[in-house]
């Protein structure tokens, strides 16, 4: 050891991630197992040994001269250069307007080894560079929130004798190395002894402590040349880690960086983005091509490289500098790994659409359903499979499934079996359910996203299935797809009133008009009516091939959207997910998790699926692609949220700019890339020519109607069929115009198909009726809780959703006072 071990303080620092917003995120194509982001031109979260494992909180430096010092992030004056868009080879220079100097840093994922190589040159009179290390090293699994501000709390730092640098949780160990090296250095606890902390007190650095911990620590040294190398390298031992970064050193940063262009060239050389000088991309805005580009490797960058396929939603945790979040968006989602492997295999790369297909295949639940999310490592506590399945995360594998068919390539081992257990999920607990959440994850209830996904994952089933199991996939959906309106669409309440149209699909439809329960509010929030909450859920609809873009339903949706949810800002127009959404900043700049409510802000993501809109009506989706390269970060990234309110200079939030949820979001870069695809081909990439031969963006006249307990028939139509289904075995006890005694009769439930049991009643049964009364016994001989269901026969069509007459207008006129 250098020197002796740092005093414990007597309260440790509280340990966090850091913000979420960044600049760069980097790997290498190879070997390695290290993923870097980037943010004020240093490195924050470092992930080892798979994409969803981050063991550094932040890896900064200091310069320091004679009488003065800066950290380069505070001072936040740099420029970032790439060599060639999708070349995430980065070169960093810091320079001061107080101070004479300039730091350049060029960093890069060694593909061959687990790590980070830095080439580095500081130029100025008498300045030296230390290098600010912050580990937080651990096994990001599922911990109960009370317990997040032990994790990595309980790290080891500390300096070898010849100044090699070490940080360690007991099983997870990092190495840092320089050359020439370190003239001094040393280890402390974070707001104590660390290095930044005794800069502040004292102006330069006095501290070399030979270790500290267990707690929340820090390394720092002083570099012994002005130009040289860094390297941190990671490892299951300390010899592992010291390998690692041994052998980075060696390789130097030359031919590290010719191995890591090598890798990525090859695979760019297989993307096939949109030409630029078609007819439909004349408006095509500058840079576009170049956007699409490192938006398609940003999606690869999140793709893990041990286990195939498996890509997470974000190499972020949002609001990071307010939170020890363990999980953040570093995690696999059907939804958002479907968007990416959809996005993937539009811009070429049906390879690696099909590698995450086959990964999500490997995931799925026995009962067919898919996890909300999950870690891509084998992690001791995982997620209860069973809880919080979400119905479009279980569709979203089909739609991608059908893509890649159409494509013509080959489906993974499995995918087959997968679409048939997914398809009997569906038909048991679709198209709505008690349990399944939007696809914010916030409120259960009829989402048009969601069904619509249902309705097209069962016509892509049915292309795959046989007998009754293939007719009942596609009588599902047609069921489904004719009453859709029924589930989404409300129609003359006050917001109509407002707007002056006829009705509009809600965000979540609740059953006879219900009140939805808003996530991320203050305590005591009541409920609002379902009627008086949109989104722009509904523009899938036409996306999928469901409903016409000219429908009206659609464009006085989209009316009311556009008053109620648009946000202009300096970079353009963007939208909130929905009225009264809590999941953003609060008025002062502050992160949601101080209090886990705070104000919505516009989504660029949104702004893509609101020019999917405008491109399938004939209009000019330049304006959104537009909007959304202005959005992106310093790097080129796409964030999650950006900010529509006053300048926050203090908080880093500046109007059209990007907030500190998070940065990149896969998903908004998976939309850019599918809106230019979209733009060039004159379709959208969701939409698959089986349901477009189907439906013709009609809507079906369904034979068959099928009452569901979570989805009953309220009223059925003239001259269709009602199946009461259910996944048990059952007797239907039923009659007529209120149980008219001489009407009375029973029918054992038959085998549907894709493990439904049902009674079929056809229009020769219910001819002449005016209503229907039924009641289920199963084969115990024990009956339903309810003693009666009631439907009304013959009735003229589909019925929609209807409100109350005290709901909305506050909530309307709300919506147009906000700046939004």
């Amino acid at each position: 050891m250098a020197a002796d071990p740092a005093p414990a303080p007597g309260t440790q620092a509280a340990q966090s991630w850091t913000s979420g917003a960044k600049d760069l995120v980097l790997t290498a194509l190879g070997t390695s197992r290290v993923w870097a982001t980037m943010a004020r031109g240093i490195f924050n979260e470092i992930y080892w040994p798979a994409v969803d494992q981050p063991q550094v909180k932040d890896f900064g430096f200091l310069v320091a001269g004679p009488g003065w010092w800066q950290e380069v992030k505070r001072v936040d004056r740099y420029t970032l250069s790439t060599p060639e868009p999708g070349l995430m080879l980065p070169t960093i220079v810091h320079t001061s307007a107080s101070q004479a100097y300039r730091l350049t840093l060029r960093p890069v994922v060694d593909p061959g080894h687990d790590a980070l190589l830095i080439d580095y040159e500081l130029a100025g009179a008498g300045v030296r560079l230390y290098p600010l290390l912050a580990p937080h090293l651990g096994v990001s699994q599922v911990t109960p929130e009370p317990q997040w501000g032990t994790l990595g709390a309980d790290n080891t730092a500390w300096a070898e004798e010849d100044l090699a640098l070490f940080a360690s949780d007991g099983a997870r160990f990092l190495c840092l190395l320089a050359q020439p090296g370190f003239t001094r250095a040393g280890a402390g606890y974070v707001g104590d002894t660390d290095g930044w902390t005794d800069f502040s007190r004292n102006g330069t650095m006095t501290l070399t402590y030979g270790e500290a911990g267990p707690g929340v620590v820090a390394l720092t040294g002083e570099l012994a040349a002005g130009s040289g190398r860094l390297t941190l390298g990671f490892g299951d031992s300390q010899d592992t880690a010291r390998a690692a970064a041994q052998a980075s050193l060696d390789a130097g940063y030359d031919a590290t960086a010719a191995a890591f262009t090598q890798g990525w060239r090859a695979w760019m050389a297989g993307l096939t983005l949109p030409s630029l000088t078609g007819p439909r991309l004349l408006a095509a805005p500058p840079g576009l091509g170049d956007a699409l580009r490192e938006s398609a490797v940003v999606l690869r960058t999140h793709a893990d490289h041990t286990v195939d396929g498996a890509y997470v939603a974000g190499l972020a945790i949002p609001w990071g500098d307010y939170a020890n979040d363990p999980g953040g968006y570093h995690m696999v989602w059907c939804r958002d790994g479907g968007e990416t492997a959809l996005a993937l295999a539009a811009a070429g790369h049906a390879d690696d659409a099909a590698s995450a297909l086959g990964y999500l295949v490997g995931k799925q639940n026995l009962d067919g359903s898919w996890p909300r999310c999950f870690y891509v490592s084998r992690v001791p506590a995982a997620f209860d499979p069973q809880a919080a399945v979400q119905l479009d995360e279980v569709a979203f594998p089909l739609l991608l499934a059908g893509k890649l068919a159409e494509l013509g390539g080959p489906l993974p081992e499995g995918t087959d079996n997968a679409i048939i257990k997914a398809a009997g999920y569906l038909a048991r607990n679709g198209p709505v359910s008690g349990q399944d959440v939007d696809r914010w994850e916030e409120n259960p209830g009829a989402s048009p996203f969601t069904i619509g996904l249902e309705i097209v994952a069962m016509l892509v089933a049915a292309s795959r299935l046989t007998g009754p199991d293939q007719a009942l996939a596609r009588a599902l959906a047609d069921n489904w797809n004719e009453r859709l309106e029924e589930f989404t669409y409300v129609s003359g309440d006050e917001v109509d009133q407002a707007f002056g149209t006829d009705g509009h699909y809600v965000r979540i439809g609740r059953p006879g008009g219900g009140r939805v329960a808003l996530a991320n509010q203050p305590p005591g929030t009541r409920p609002v009516d379902a009627a008086a909450l949109v989104g722009l859920e509904f523009g899938y609809l036409p996306r999928l091939g469901l409903r016409d873009p000219a429908d009206k339903r659609i464009t006085d949706t989209l009316a009311i959207v556009e008053a109620m949810l648009a946000a202009d800002t300096p970079s353009g127009r963007a939208y909130h997910r929905y009225d009264v959404d809590g999941y953003g900043e609060w008025l002062d700049g502050t992160g949601w998790p101080v209090r886990k409510f705070g104000i919505g802000r516009p989504w660029p993501l949104l702004a893509g699926e609101r020019g999917h809109l405008d491109l399938m009506s004939g209009g000019d989706a330049s304006v959104q692609l537009r909007a959304m390269l202005a959005m992106r970060g310093r790097g080129g990234l796409l964030p999650e949220q950006v900010w529509d309110s006053g300048q926050l200079p203090w908080q880093d939030l500046r109007p059209g700019q990007p907030t500190g949820s998070a940065m990149p979001l896969a998903w908004a870069h998976s939309e850019l890339i599918k809106l230019a695809v979209a733009v060039a081909a004159g379709k959208p990439v969701e939409l698959l020519d089986l349901v477009s031969s189907r439906y013709h963006a009609a809507v079906p006249a369904s034979q068959a109607w099928f009452w569901r307990d979570a989805a009953p028939v309220i009223a059925l139509p003239a001259g269709r069929s009602l199946v009461v289904a259910d996944p048990r075995s059952f007797t239907l006890h039923y009659g007529f115009n209120d149980w008219n005694p001489v009407t009375i009769s029973e029918r054992d439930a038959q085998p549907l198909g894709l493990g439904l049991f049902g009674v079929t009643l056809t229009p020769a049964d219910l001819a002449g009726q005016a209503s229907l009364q039924f009641v289920r016994r199963y084969p115990d001989g024990g009956w339903e809780p309810a003693t009666r269901h009631d439907v009304t026969l013959g009735t003229p069509g589909p019925a929609t959703l209807r409100l109350s007459e005290t709901h909305v207008s506050r909530l309307a006129a709300a919506g147009r006072q906000q700046d939004r």
